[in-house]
This record gives C-alpha cells, sequence and structure tokens, in this order.
C-alpha cells in the first residue's frame, strides 16, 4: 500500500431535528472527513464520529484533529504499511483516542479494497446481502415520540430505540407499550441510572424490552453484572466497550447478554470485527449503533453489519433521518425495513464533493 497524501476536511451540518438526550440536544453535527489516496490516484475514505464536545467519550472533534494531524498521520508516514490490519497494530502505541484512530483506519480499509476491486463488506467476511434497519427516537416529548414511531413503522423501520432517564421512563414506557404492544422496543440509558434505582429498572422488565442499553456508569462493567443477575431485561453495553478486552471482560464477568458494536467507539473495523467474532462464537447477539453520523460512517456501519452476527437490527437508518443532503451518493435508503449491502468496491458509495464544500470548515493535507 503506497499512500500518496492523506487530506482531512472537518465539516458541519444541521440536522433536520434536535437529537436529544438527558446529556444535552446535538441541533448541528460537526465532522472530520479523512480521504487517503495511493500512488495510483485510487482514494479512501473515513469519518471522525467524536462529537464536537466530550458529553459521549472524552474525545472532541479538535482532540481527534490534534491527534490525527501531530499524532497518527506522521506514525503512518514514518511507518508504512502493507495492509489494513497493520493501523490497527501500528496505533496500538498510543492510547484511547479511538475515533481519531478509527477515521483513519477506516479510510485505509475502503482504500485497500477498491485497490483489491473488492466490496468492503466482502473483504471483512460479510455474508449478508441485505441488513435489517432500526432507527432512534430522541425527544423528551411522549406525544412526539409516539408520532416518529408511527412515522418510522410506515417507513419500515424493524425495531425503535428510545432515550430513557429516571425522570422519563416508566410512564414513557407504558406509554409506548400501550400504543404499540408488539413492537420491536429498546430503551437507550446513557448511563442515567446507579445501582441504587435497582428496584425502578426490574419495574421495566414488565415491558418485554429487546435490552435496555447501558443503564449505568459509561465505564463500568463490575457493577452491570450485578445489575443484570437482579433485572430480566437482557443489558446491552455501549460505552463501555472500547476494546475487544473490554467485550471479553463483559461477557466473561455476565456484565451484559447483548454488545453494540461501534466502529469509531473501538478503534476501526479490525478491533470491531474481533469482537464480532468473540461475540458469534459464544452467541452473544450483537449489532451495530449510531453516531449521528454522515454518509461515509454510515457506509462503514452497513459493511460491518453484513458480517453474521449483527442479528439486531441496527441504528443505521436512512440518510434522510437526519440530513437534507448527505456527503455520499446516491444515499442510504431504507426499503421494506432494509439496506441493501453495496457491491461496488471499497464502501460502495461515492463522495458529494459538492456538498463537502458546501459544509467545510477547514481542509489540510498531507503528503507522503
Amino acid at each position: 500500500m503506497k499512500i500518496a497524501s492523506i487530506e482531512l476536511f472537518v465539516i458541519q451540518m444541521p440536522l433536520k431535528s434536535p437529537f436529544l438526550t438527558h446529556l444535552g440536544a446535538v441541533n448541528d453535527r460537526e465532522g472530520i472527513i479523512v480521504k487517503v489516496t495511493n500512488t495510483d490516484g485510487l482514494s479512501g475514505f473515513g469519518e471522525g464520529v467524536a462529537f464536537s464536545t466530550p458529553w459521549y467519550t472524552e474525545e472532541t472533534v479538535a482532540t481527534s484533529l490534534h491527534m490525527l494531524k501531530d499524532i497518527l498521520i506522521p506514525l503512518l508516514q514514518k511507518h508504512p504499511i502493507n495492509r489494513p490490519e497493520e493501523a490497527s497494530q501500528l496505533f496500538s502505541s498510543i492510547r484511547r483516542n479511538n475515533m481519531a484512530k478509527a477515521a483513519l483506519e477506516t479510510a485505509i480499509w475502503d482504500l485497500d479494497a477498491k485497490s483489491h476491486s473488492e466490496p468492503l463488506s466482502k473483504m471483512i467476511g460479510g455474508t449478508r446481502e441485505i441488513i435489517a434497519s432500526g432507527v432512534v427516537v430522541a425527544t423528551d416529548s411522549t406525544a412526539k415520540a409516539l408520532q416518529q414511531i408511527e412515522q418510522y413503522l410506515e417507513e419500515g423501520y424493524q425495531r425503535v430505540k428510545v432515550k430513557i432517564n429516571p425522570n422519563q421512563d416508566y410512564s414513557f414506557l407504558a406509554e409506548i407499550r400501550r400504543h404499540y404492544p408488539d413492537l420491536p422496543l429498546m430503551a437507550d440509558a446513557n448511563s442515567a441510572y446507579t445501582l441504587k434505582d435497582m428496584d425502578h429498572l426490574k419495574a421495566l422488565d414488565e415491558f418485554n424490552l429487546l435490552m435496555i442499553e447501558q443503564p449505568l456508569a459509561h465505564d463500568d462493567i463490575i457493577e452491570h453484572a450485578v445489575l443484570q443477575k437482579e433485572i430480566q431485561t437482557p443489558i446491552c453495553l455501549d460505552e463501555s466497550i472500547v476494546s475487544f478486552d473490554d467485550a471479553r471482560k463483559a461477557i466473561e464477568f455476565g456484565s451484559c447478554k447483548v454488545i453494540n458494536i461501534k466502529v469509531g467507539r473501538v478503534g476501526g473495523l479490525y478491533e470491531a470485527k474481533r469482537i464480532h467474532d468473540y461475540c458469534y462464537e459464544r452467541g452473544i447477539p450483537v449489532w451495530s449503533g449510531g453516531m449521528i453520523e454522515f454518509g461515509i460512517s454510515r457506509a462503514h456501519n452497513i459493511a460491518l453489519a453484513s458480517l453474521p452476527g449483527f442479528s439486531i437490527p441496527g441504528d443505521i437508518s436512512a440518510s434522510s433521518r437526519f440530513w437534507e443532503e448527505d456527503i455520499i451518493a446516491p444515499d442510504v435508503t431504507v426499503e421494506n425495513g432494509y439496506i441493501t449491502v453495496p457491491k461496488a468496491p471499497g464502501i460502495g458509495f461515492e463522495i458529494n464533493e459538492k456538498r463537502i464544500q458546501e459544509t467545510l470548515l477547514s481542509k489540510r493535507r498531507f503528503a507522503f
């Protein structure tokens, strides 16, 4: 793999409607696009999915940009690689900063797949030609939530996730269940609870949820194991799983029955696939989480979700869920609840250069 240049584009785009959790609201999405070009003129693309502020993890757009331009890209310049797997190994000398690593690593995967004229999904071992699509409802209004659910069900989404917290959970879920008793429904707590809320969380068992995602602390594994023994609802870990070892320990401790795999959170496709493979061998369901991302990250998620262990519809919705116009072409679309896995080389989508220029905040190029 002979890299000729790497370019970083910082873009910002307004969401069609605010994305609300108890941690705050996202109205505009800032992100980093990474373009890696080889000496044959082929380009691979990745996306940095950190937010502008550190509400989800400690990373931000600013810190990811620093890591890319001052640490990771210079490291790659000094130590050329031949295969995408080597990027993950090379970056392992740098602690954390997984979203910055993933932004560059996924671009390298895309480039390598294009270099071999192979779809990225097939290159990483994907077997599915279509993937089931789920959607997130993020609003503090029960009426709006019901309205959105109705709309998404009409559009064919196969699973709905709602955001909950101790001030909005039981009555909120009860009302949804009253209208949709058989809806495949899950709840995402984003670390809103503690073990003191044990009885409160036990009460949610009656709603027959697919899972409750990350109810306790964002970096916890031990207390989730205590909670899982006491509630019937499967616990899904999200923020706690930032590496293969985290996933292994969580499964060994009995901390969860489901794992959400986000490429950016775990540092790239290589680590994401390792977690998938480990869970698949042990019968632990996994699904692909979303990060309110643009189309490039969404395309990488589609490739990942084509792996056989992704048995639960992921947070991979249509481009129109968030954006008036995406940065890929064609848009990601959901038909009858499914997304078609592209068969073209790499991520399988063209880049909407016009849209990137319209939303561009800054640009930087690195020659090799």
